[in-house]
């Protein structure tokens, strides 16, 4: 009898060291990577822009260069029948966009398909995963996102404006902005919410009443709950009235004007030490209810960042100190604003794309560990080249050392990885998912394998030997040859032409 396999451990470790690059085909090496380890995802991939990119002669990155156009002939066959039986409502979205849109773009979705698949897998149940791309297939892959995570984890869109000043487009406006997709693989995640200064005129708008101490807004002095109704005969609308005892406001408060402010324990006395200490704002009109005077010069004029970002150059306007000549490069504080916002201080960035690292050099200044992957060997180069120049403007304690590996990883949480290479995976994709008798398509599970010429008559098990036919071809078929089939489908009306 054979042992029951053992459950997957509950908190299963890396299975790799920190700050680790690895050169190879990144599904390789991520179907190798442990589930539920890493707490953050970047990724820039190719965008399907139907170009291609090499660093120039002479910089940095002078090597490197990736294809962006992509046809059937650049799939694994085998992608194709593993979505259909992994995700059935991905396997429809992508032979929709095929009808819809193209066939080149339904071979870049199921290119990256499968690596999302995996991503999602190898994300924290808290972790979260930001995708660069842009407005070539920017709603395509969001489509993918709502199906692989979950439209309602699908969090935002960011527009990032890489340069202000762009060519001029011929009938069209410049096209001078990113997207930034960003997931989360849970409903609970890491969120350290950016912010920016206010503008000028926010501030205008907040900040428009003044005394002789400066200018400052007003704030309620009211909660919506029950406590001291009235105080001096003024009554705070169905609340009650308060005022502030913790928090950043009463913190200003006592350092600045009332010493000992935050020991008061009455809300009634408290009020009273705000109007003694000038910090009421009364209105005018008899019976108006007072308000807090918030100064500015006390203020926290920062807000919360929204979803576009325009405050971070890039394109032709990166820092010259930072640029390596590599194609697509992007600037540092881009991926130090998304890995502080989305990881804490210890926890493990991934970029499967990661070209010349920036990701990896980011994350290694903000204190996180990292693991990159790339086809070519320049990422290496350039991560150790860069975290060696940076170490003496962002003062690391100690850089570790960089570790480049071509091998695909042993995964330590289960036996092996799902073989997506098997005949069925394989057939479905050659096939594209229509069964070889009717010629109708199918979903995967009502797709049988048959041996075209029958076993019962020396027909080997052979790829060549294999199709996919479905329950009733199966069924007519039998153990004859495919010229009987195809014979009883045009005789009952039954066949298709493909």
């Amino acid at each position: 009898m054979t042992a029951p396999t053992p459950p997957p451990p509950a908190n299963p470790e890396p299975n790799w060291a920190n700050r680790t690059i690895w050169t190879g085909d990144n599904l390789d090496v991520l179907r190798g990577m442990n589930s539920d380890t890493v707490d953050l995802i970047y990724l820039d991939p190719p965008f399907n822009s139907n170009r291609d990119y090499a660093a120039p002669i002479g910089s940095d990155a002078a090597g490197a260069a990736f294809k962006d156009t992509w046809t059937l002939n650049d799939l694994d066959v085998a992608w194709a029948g593993y979505i259909a039986d992994e995700e059935p409502a991905l396997a429809h979205l992508l032979d929709a966009t095929g009808m819809t849109h193209s066939k080149s773009m339904q071979s870049y979705l199921t290119m990256m398909a499968v690596r999302l698949i995996e991503l999602r897998r190898v994300l924290k149940p808290t972790g979260s995963m930001y995708l660069h791309c842009d407005d070539t297939a920017s709603h395509y892959l969001k489509h993918l996102l709502d199906v692989i995570f979950g439209a309602q984890r699908v969090r935002n869109e960011i527009i990032w404006v890489r340069e202000i000043g762009t060519k001029n487009s011929a009938k069209r406006y410049p096209r001078n902005t990113d997207r930034l997709l960003f997931a989360t693989k849970g409903d609970k995640w890491v969120w350290n919410p950016p912010t920016v200064p206010a503008s000028d005129e926010q501030i205008d708008i907040w900040y428009t009443e003044e005394d002789e101490r400066g200018r400052y807004t007003r704030r309620q002095l009211r909660r919506p709950s029950e406590g001291m109704p009235v105080w001096r005969g003024l009554r705070h609308g169905t609340g009650s009235w308060n005022a502030p005892k913790t928090g950043h406001d009463a913190e200003w408060i006592e350092r600045e004007f009332i010493p000992g402010y935050r020991s008061i324990e009455s809300a009634a006395d408290r009020l009273e030490a705000l109007d003694a200490a000038g910090l009421l704002h009364w209105p005018d009109r008899r019976g108006g209810l007072p308000s807090l005077k918030k100064y500015l010069k006390h203020a926290d004029t920062t807000v919360p960042m929204g979803d576009v970002w325009i405050d971070i150059p890039g394109g032709r306007a990166l820092p010259k100190a930072e640029r390596v000549g590599y194609p697509t490069q992007k600037p540092l504080t881009l991926l130090r604003r998304i890995i502080e916002a989305s990881s804490n201080p210890g926890d493990i960035v991934l970029d499967p794309f990661c070209g010349c690292a920036t990701a990896c050099v980011a994350a290694e200044q903000v204190g996180r560990q990292w693991v990159g992957i790339d086809l070519s060997d320049k990422a290496h180069e350039l991560v150790v080249r860069r975290l060696s120049e940076a170490q003496n403007l962002y003062s690391f304690e100690k850089l570790g050392e960089v570790h480049h590996r071509r091998d695909i990883p042993q995964r330590t949480d289960i036996d092996a990885p799902k073989d997506y290479r098997t005949h069925k995976h394989v057939l479905y994709g050659q096939q594209q998912g229509y069964c070889a008798g009717c010629g109708v398509h199918f979903e995967f599970r009502n797709l049988t394998i048959d041996h075209i010429w029958p076993r019962s008559r020396g027909g080997q098990d052979n790829p060549e030997n294999l199709q996919l036919l479905c329950g009733s071809c199966n069924s007519i078929k039998g153990n004859r040859p495919m010229e009987y089939l195809m014979a009883e489908l045009k005789k009952r009306g039954h066949l298709t032409t493909v």
